[in-house]
């Protein structure tokens, strides 16, 4: 099993982006509770640093 990274996150949110903006006549309540927890999950990850 893998970790899931903030990439793997990002790029979820991507495509369930582009999936609403394809089909806006869908109902995407599921969708937009889980690019909620998505953003929050983003906005919470530590950002790795460089040197």
């Amino acid at each position: 099993m893998q970790a899931v990274t903030e990439g793997d996150r990002r790029k979820e949110v991507r495509i369930l982006l582009e999936q609403i903006q394809a089909h806006p006549e869908r109902d995407w309540t599921a969708a937009r509770r889980r690019l909620a927890t998505l953003n929050k999950l983003i906005a919470g990850a530590p950002r790795s640093r460089t040197h």
